[in-house]
């Protein structure tokens, strides 16, 4: 089953195009790789797929949500099962880690119940919010300021805000920037795993050829903003996507 449809969609900024005439389809609980170079649109992509922003033409569907409709009615409580990872994490750096874990769900909550929640979370909550730190490797973390830690726990951190949210689909683009290469395989790892394990619809955007070879049963390759494969790739579609 589609949950994530894009029907020659077409991205311009000014005389810019970002993305032409792409058109795909992501099933429930897949794991996909996006690669190409720099500036071939797959931070784009990634965008558009949380419907964070409008295509300039062409469908858009999400969790049976679509963005070309005249009615938005909705949108908000879609975009909040949709889990966004970006490049900066989007982590609040002076807050704890607790409060940046409990923002997740800052979709699914009025302004008053989100503040109620990041000041004084109930027991429950932090409870709840303990297991999944726990499961991420830093619950030992929970209270320390999210500026304190490393880059890996930073991210772990913004992956259990992904989880406490209540994601049906994580879109992470470039999650290896801010890690050190020898723990990249890590956070793979721990990215489809977790997908896996709870169903998760995984798009990760990657300039790592092998890692996406390695962990990621469909691959789709962008140059220049289109498609050029979308599936296993092989050495000779490589070589093009990346003029080698």
């Amino acid at each position: 089953m589609s949950i994530l449809s894009v029907r020659d969609v077409s991205q311009n900024f000014g005389a810019t195009s970002a993305l032409s005439d792409v058109a795909l389809d992501i099933s429930a609980g897949e794991q996909v790789a996006v690669i190409g170079a720099s500036g071939c649109g797959k931070t784009t992509l990634l965008r558009l797929l949380g419907l964070q922003t409008l295509p300039s033409s062409g469908q858009l569907a999400a969790l049976g949500f679509d963005l070309s409709s005249p009615s938005r009615k909705g949108l908000r409580e879609v975009r909040s099962r949709i889990g966004m990872l970006p490049q900066d994490l989007g982590l609040v750096p002076n807050l704890r880690v607790v409060q940046n874990v409990v923002l997740g769900r800052s979709g699914k909550r009025n302004v008053l119940g989100t503040v109620r929640d990041l000041l004084w979370p109930s027991r429950v909550e932090r409870e709840k919010i303990f297991k999944i730190l726990d499961r991420m490797g830093v619950a030992g973390k929970m209270y320390d300021r999210t500026d304190s830690l490393s880059g890996g726990q930073q991210q772990r951190v913004a992956l259990a805000r992904t989880l406490y949210q209540g994601a049906e689909v994580l879109l992470a683009d470039e999650p290896l920037s801010s890690v050190d290469p020898a723990r990249a395989r890590d956070v793979l790892e721990l990215m489809t795993g977790l997908s896996a394990e709870q169903g998760i619809t995984l798009v990760v955007s990657l300039h790592q050829v092998a890692l996406a070879r390695e962990f990621f049963p469909r691959i789709i390759g962008l140059k220049k903003g289109k498609v050029l494969f979308d599936g296993k790739p092989t050495d000779e579609e490589i070589s093009t996507l990346y003029d080698l």
